[in-house]
Formats: C-alpha cells, sequence, structure tokens
C-alpha cells in the first residue's frame, strides 16, 4: 500500500487544486463576459451613433437637391426677365413703325436665344442631308428626294435639348429609300 499513498496524495492534490482551478476559470469567464459586454455596448453605441449620421446626411442631400431644383428654376427665371422686359417696352412704344417693331423682335430674340444658351439649352437644327437620327429627329414624313435615303431632307421645326438631354426632337421629313 506504500505505493498507493504517493498516488493518493497527489489525487488529494488535485482534488483539492480542482475547486481552485474551477473558481479561476470562472472568474476569468465572468471578466471575459464584462469585457465582452463593454465591447457590445461600446459596439451598439457606435452604431447608433453612425445610423443617426446616415440620416442627417440624407436629410441634407434632400435639402441640398430640393435647393439646387429651386435655384436652378430661380436663375433661368431670372435670365428670361430681360426678354419679358423687351417685350413689356416694346408694347408700350405708342406708334412704333414696323421697322422698329421687327428690329425690336430681332434684339429680343437675341436676348432669348442668349438667355436660352446661358442654360444650356440648345438647338437641334439638323442640315439638309444629315443623317437621320432617332434620338434627336422625328420623322414627320417620308418623301422621295435626290439625296441619300434616311437623311433629312427638311426642318419643319427645330428641336431642343438641355444638357445632352431631349428636350423636344426636331421635326423632320426624310429621304426615302429607293
Amino acid at each position: 500500500m506504500n505505493q498507493n499513498e504517493p498516488q493518493s496524495s497527489s489525487l488529494d492534490a488535485a482534488d483539492a487544486a480542482a475547486p481552485a482551478q474551477e473558481a479561476a476559470a470562472a472568474l476569468n469567464a465572468e471578466f471575459r463576459l464584462q469585457e465582452l459586454e463593454a465591447k457590445h455596448a461600446e459596439v451598439s453605441d457606435a452604431f447608433l451613433r453612425a445610423k443617426a449620421e446616415a440620416e442627417n446626411i440624407r436629410r441634407r442631400a434632400e435639402d441640398e437637391i430640393a435647393k439646387a431644383r429651386k435655384y436652378a428654376v430661380e436663375s433661368f427665371a431670372d435670365s428670361l426677365l430681360p426678354v419679358k422686359d423687351s417685350l413689356e417696352a416694346a408694347i408700350l412704344i405708342p406708334g412704333a413703325t414696323p421697322e422698329q417693331l421687327l428690329e425690336g423682335v430681332h434684339a429680343t430674340l437675341r436676348q432669348l436665344v442668349s438667355a436660352l444658351e446661358r442654360n444650356k439649352v440648345l438647338a437641334i437644327n439638323p442640315a439638309a442631308g444629315a443623317r437621320f437620327d432617332p434620338h434627336q429627329h422625328q420623322a414627320i414624313s417620308v418623301v422621295p428626294a435626290a439625296q441619300e435615303p434616311n437623311t433629312v431632307v427638311a426642318v419643319l421645326q427645330k428641336g431642343y435639348s438641355i444638357a445632352d438631354r431631349v428636350l423636344r426632337p426636331a421635326l423632320v421629313t426624310v429621304a426615302a429609300s429607293s
């Protein structure tokens, strides 16, 4: 039995150490749990702040878009006011001759063209013989012509674009295929 005694004492020491190890493991687990809870609270707070910031950015962007629309129209209207002023002045001229009125109409048209160009509104006016472009032209009719098929014969009404976007296509007649 002497052989068992050293084993017995080593088992007793292991049995005595087990509760101490369990207590240390439990303390370590409790400490780890507190660390994780603190980290969770930190991450939750950061998430809520980021969510609030994203909402603020979205709201500011919507406000900026609304202002841009409002002031874009304001700028366009402001550039048209001289045209209106010229038309009103022409109406107020008593006894204007047809030549004076025609000169005023030409000057007013130049003001209008200038205002439109400043606001990136450009005419679509294809030359006769230009290739028909369905993105910028609308064919009103197809006519026999002594020119290449699918080309513009005549422009019935100018079209207009703004910043590379067609507002109104040019109304054209197109040369028929032979």
